[in-house]
């Protein structure tokens, strides 16, 4: 995920929706609804003369679906911002990060009571109606939000930010995502860190096995390179993958 903060805005809203479906099993499902009825408008709005009352009816589900992914964000946002405040800890070499969501229906939740949201949305939709036919696609909407992050300490934009601090931002969203679903569950979810030692200097890689350790949960953290995970010590245990095997060093326990 190197390339989260510098690429395009869906890689985002993908990043943000997995974090989401942690807390709320019905998101993955708001999400996969609101896309079927955009592609359903976006083909009506393509055709010469379209049926006004099917286009009521798709916009409508659309609003209803696309203010819930919104607020389901909304929320995912405040709660972790919560949890990075609360954590905060100025000799953290995974600095804080201040998160937060720009699009449309963000600026509307902010003056708009979630009952009246859907309402305006479908109405924004009803308008944008010529618009979308000629450019083919809906304009306005979740599906282009973004979310944005920047570095708390240093105030600047993650995207601006050295790849180091890029990764080093992401690991403490995650991480902090990770406590958030503790706090609220009441276990901490098994996480899953591809090649994540190799991205990280000693001193990081120490830092971050400590937190692992302190969060109490099961990890697992794949590496080509047996030496990156030394700061481990016993308190992990190593397999090897090779040949399609999967094979247990006894002695590193």
């Amino acid at each position: 995920m190197d390339g989260l903060f510098t690429g395009p805005a869906s890689d985002r809203r993908k990043f943000l929706d997995r974090l989401v479906l942690a807390m709320d099993p019905a998101h993955g499902r708001r999400v996969a609804d609101y896309e079927k009825s955009m592609r359903a408008r976006n083909r009506l709005l393509s055709e010469e003369n379209p049926d006004r009352g099917w286009l009521d009816a798709i916009e409508s589900q659309l609003a209803a679906t696309g203010v819930a992914i919104a607020l389901a964000r909304i929320e995912l946002v405040s709660l972790l911002s919560g949890v990075i405040i609360r954590t905060s800890n100025p000799q953290s070499p995974f600095p804080d990060a201040l998160l937060r969501l720009e699009g449309s229906l963000e600026i509307l939740a902010a003056d708009t009571p979630a009952s009246d949201m859907e309402s305006e949305y479908c109405e924004r939709l009803r308008n944008s109606r010529r618009i979308d036919s000629a450019a083919g696609r809906t304009l306005e909407g979740p599906h282009r939000s973004d979310f944005k992050v920047t570095h708390r300490p240093k105030g600047m934009a993650a995207e601006l930010c050295s790849t180091g601090e890029q990764k080093a931002l992401l690991i403490g969203i995650i991480l902090a995502h990770a406590r958030l679903v503790a706090d609220l569950n009441g276990f901490a979810p098994i996480l899953l860190l591809d090649e994540i030692a190799a991205h990280l200097d000693s001193g990081r890689r120490a830092a971050l096995f400590d937190i692992i350790d302190a969060l109490n949960c099961q990890a697992w953290m794949t590496g080509t390179d047996k030496a990156l995970f030394d700061a481990m010590g016993a308190r992990a245990r190593y397999f090897t993958v090779s040949a399609g095997s999967v094979d247990e060093e006894r002695d590193s326990q």
